[in-house]
């Protein structure tokens, strides 16, 4: 008999059925869920976010949801701090933690020995380039990005200014991308866990996204984003976000209504495929066939737990 199982991590990309395969589990398994979202944290940002209706919760416990107001910033290394501290707090009451999410980096960093270190940070350097983006915009600054680290450029839009600077501190203190000083951690385990992942082919999945979309923007999605705008919360890290930062765009009179619901779905689908290349290259993920029944998911998944426990 193996030793029992410390954290479950539910994942999949969006819209692949994770809530509902999570509520099962946490009412069968003694369990509490964890956020696994890095959009999820933001209060405001609900149906966008396709965060939980409390009716979905099944009176199962769920934590680290609603923790950062729209206007804050929010980094991987918060999240890590804050989700042990979960694990830990759940463990000492009896009971299982169960990551639920799509962001795969974040839940990486609580899993395995994924290391922000004082190397990499140096507060003098951040100020001086808070102070050259202050004085000069974020585009020169971005610039200077793509040519020095183009890989990171990819995935930071110019208006994230806490990761621009943070981009361009890493390399300045460490002289080393991004890329490459997160590459040289993150191997080592921190709990005997288990990632179970949900699949689907990928046409059904780019059909429920859009179907997903096609609710969110029934069930007010438009309205959400015209509270943020008219707050002035256009340029945040939060809406930043897929279904925000689109919506943003249509209330600045950039693009019409159509485009930004067209814009959310192609966004969407583009960002599934990427969460599914991060989950099979860098997670030992047990994978799930989505495209069944809901009680066939639960049996399946529970299949691997008790073989995994074996």
């Amino acid at each position: 008999m193996k030793e029992p199982i410390d954290v479950i991590a539910i994942v999949g990309p969006t819209a692949s059925g994770k809530t509902a395969l999570s509520t099962a589990l946490a009412s069968a398994l003694n369990g509490e869920i964890i956020n696994g979202d890095a959009m999820q944290v933001y209060k405001e940002l609900d149906i966008g976010t396709a965060k939980i209706h409390p009716s979905e919760m099944e009176g199962i416990p769920h934590h680290f949801f609603d923790v950062k107001e729209p206007t804050e910033s929010f980094s991987v290394a918060e999240y890590q701090e804050a989700v042990r501290g979960w694990i830990a707090d759940i463990q000492s009451r009896g009971k299982l933690p169960i990551i639920v999410g799509g962001s795969g980096m974040y839940i990486q960093a609580v899993l395995f020995d994924y290391r922000f270190t004082e190397q990499a940070a140096d507060p003098d350097v951040r100020k001086r380039l808070e102070d050259e983006l202050d004085e000069r915009g974020a585009s020169e600054l971005f610039a200077r990005l793509k040519k020095l680290d183009p890989k990171s450029a990819e995935s930071i839009h110019p208006n994230n200014h806490r990761r621009l600077v943070r981009a361009l501190e890493i390399l300045e203190v460490t002289g080393r991308t991004k890329q490459d000083h997160e590459q040289q951690q993150g191997n080592q385990p921190m709990y005997h866990h288990l990632i179970i992942g949900l699949d689907l082919p990928r046409e059904l999945l780019y059909e429920r996204i859009d179907q997903r979309v096609d609710m969110m923007v029934e069930a007010g999605l438009f309205s959400e984003v015209e509270a943020l705008w008219n707050k002035g919360i256009r340029e945040t890290q939060s809406v930043q976000a897929i279904g925000y930062k689109e919506l943003i765009s249509y209330f600045n009179g950039d693009v019409t209504r159509e485009q930004s619901i067209e814009a959310v779905k192609k966004n969407t689908r583009n960002y599934a495929k990427r969460q599914l290349t991060y989950f099979r290259n860098k997670l030992p993920v047990q994978w799930v066939e989505a495209n069944q029944s809901k009680n066939e998911i639960f049996k399946r998944t529970f299949q691997i737990i008790e073989g995994f426990q074996k």
